[in-house]
């Protein structure tokens, strides 16, 4: 059953788009004026992705007018659907190298 809300998830207008312009971080903000995504559709894909452990949240970051804003990245490296024998759905996970990477990045760029 997990294989099948995943999908319908993944199937939604804009998840695939969300999660393709996630590799880097990114605000529900930039994303729904990056994509042309109406916002409150931005921030429901945002939690359904969230959700289902495709996107995550990176950070809380500061923004010009001292506000926090929430910064999401993708949690995902590729997702493989497969109808042999039973629907399959194969997520593979960002790798460990990366997430290091990125962590050492954004540590290195807050000094």
């Amino acid at each position: 059953m997990a294989s099948v809300e995943l999908l319908r998830t993944l199937g939604n207008k804009y998840s695939a788009e969300i999660l393709d312009a996630t590799d880097e971080p990114k605000s529900a903000q930039d994303l729904s004026d990056e994509l042309d995504i109406p916002i409150a559709t931005c921030y429901r894909r945002i939690d359904e992705l969230t959700e289902h452990d495709l996107l995550e949240l990176h950070d809380n970051v500061l923004s010009d007018d001292r506000r926090r804003i929430k910064v999401y990245r993708r949690n995902v490296d590729s997702i493989q659907v497969g109808f042999d024998d039973s629907l399959m759905v194969d997520v593979q996970e960002r790798s460990e190298v990366t997430n290091k990477l990125d962590e050492a990045w954004r540590t290195l760029s807050e000094s």
